[in-house]
């Protein structure tokens, strides 16, 4: 008995009045769990930032690769205001390391004037050395190059996407060009029967 007259009863380790043991608690009144805050946005986990499309035009592409790319802090800055151009841009394998050259990262629009940046600069590509051996020995052929096919961000941290590339002669690049002008007309003919 409670000092009250009301006799208690222990339900699940605690003393309750025998009163409130068959109410039901309307379930607007239950307290409703919170859930955990989220700490951050959560990005997109790729987004590309800059595409090589001559490669396509120039090259049959084989063998594509992901290599990290080893930048400063400026760069990767001017890179998000995607100020990128990859378009004359290679690869070269030298010392048993790859390197990503002529591409063009323009210098961070807020520190105009405080550095000589050279934009054209060599950029280390980190590959695995299994990769780069593979590398070695195809790029070693007559008519094949390494190519940068695009720059995007995987997670946060800049991504080159790099092929094999072998050259196209100039018959090949006029089919290429006949094909796509083929397909697209396709395309349309399919579309426009498809309203009717």
């Amino acid at each position: 008995m409670s000092k009250y007259g009301t006799e208690v009863v222990k339900v699940d380790g605690l003393r309750r009045p025998h009163f409130l043991l068959n109410l039901r608690v309307p379930s607007s009144m239950k307290k409703k769990k919170e859930s955990a805050p989220t700490t951050k946005p959560v990005r997109n986990a790729f987004e590309v930032i800059s595409e090589n499309r001559k490669a396509h035009y120039d090259y049959f592409i084989h063998d594509r690769y992901e290599a990290g790319v080893s930048l400063m802090g400026h760069e990767v800055k001017s890179i998000r205001e995607r100020r990128v151009n990859l378009k004359d841009s290679y690869v070269r394998i030298m010392r048993e390391e790859a390197f990503l050259l002529n591409c063009h990262i323009s210098p961070y629009s807020k520190i105009q004037g405080y550095q000589e940046l050279d934009p054209i600069r060599t950029r280390k590509l980190l590959l695995k050395r299994s990769e780069i051996n593979r590398l070695m020995g195809q790029a070693g052929r007559k008519g094949i190059a390494i190519v940068p096919l695009r720059m995007y961000f995987k997670k946060g941290f800049v991504k080159v996407e790099i092929a094999l590339g072998e050259g196209k002669k100039q018959y090949d690049k006029r089919a290429t060009i006949k094909q796509r002008i083929h397909t697209r007309e396709t395309e349309s003919a399919i579309k426009k029967a498809t309203r009717r």
